[in-house]
């Protein structure tokens, strides 16, 4: 009992006081977040359903669209709206991980400083945003090919402002959905609450008369459609940052403290 009570610490078994523990680069949080929307069941048919309905959008325009509307912009708008709906859901199932599949305490051991763990998975929701953007790029142009072979107009005309406009339409939504997970920290909810409550204020506002100029601001649905149509004037984008606001930065500032309070059980 002496010997091993006197026997000196090594730098394998203890830190000196003071010492600081190099944390984990962010590079690889967002790696390993990155894993985690594909590594899951539900996560990979998300992607999997998303790639087939983009497919099936270019399908619907190829074969149902008049030849002056089968270009590439048109395809590219288009083709981007299955991701627009379900990307956000791969934002909830992210941020609530952690609670719903039990690996918190894991993942807030490994990594104490939980706004690190929330900044990743902000950062691997854009890029999933941005890979869906650029995938469904691909998808649009071999489309328009084929268009081209069928007697479509086959234009390639699309500016660089338009298609950032369309990415940042990904990108709006799907930080969107992280921040609907963020502050219910449930999968089922959060999925349930980010597509009822947008809807039922978008019906409130067409109904309601006295709440058509708030909806005009508010209403995210609205307020983000000259985006995927490339028509943003400028009093479009006032109404546009207001309605994220609401949305995306105030639910998300919300549910960032809680998950920075939340006791890991």
């Amino acid at each position: 009992m002496t010997a091993v009570q006197n026997a000196p610490l090594t730098t394998s078994s203890a830190a000196a006081p003071g010492a600081r523990v190099s944390s984990i680069p962010m590079v690889r949080l967002v790696r390993v977040e990155l894993r985690k929307l594909a590594d899951t069941r539900s996560g990979f048919w998300l992607l999997v359903v998303i790639g087939l309905a983009a497919a099936g959008t270019a399908a619907i325009m190829l074969s149902a669209a008049p030849n002056e509307e089968q270009t590439f912009q048109a395809l590219f708008s288009f083709g981007l709206l299955p991701a627009a709906v379900l990307l956000p859901v791969l934002g909830i199932l992210s941020m609530t991980s952690e609670w719903s599949q039990r690996t918190a305490l894991t993942t807030f051991t490994l990594v104490p400083e939980r706004g690190r763990v929330v900044a990743a998975k902000l950062l691997a929701g854009v890029l999933i945003a941005i890979a869906a953007t650029v995938a469904a790029a691909a998808l649009s142009a071999l489309a328009n090919l084929i268009a081209i072979g069928i007697g479509g107009d086959g234009s390639w005309e699309i500016t660089a402002d338009q298609a950032g406009r369309l990415l940042l339409n990904q990108v709006i939504f799907v930080l969107m959905g992280s921040a609907f997970g963020a502050l219910l920290m449930n999968s089922p909810l959060a999925i349930v609450l980010y597509f009822a409550i947008p809807m039922a204020w978008s019906v409130l506002g067409a109904l309601v008369k006295s709440l058509a100029t708030a909806a005009a601001w508010v209403d995210i649905n609205t307020t983000s459609t000259p985006l995927s149509t490339l028509t943003m004037s400028g009093g479009e984008w006032a109404r546009l940052g207001v309605s994220c606001a609401v949305w995306v930065l105030l639910p998300l500032a919300v549910g960032t403290v809680r998950v920075l309070r939340r006791e890991v059980n």
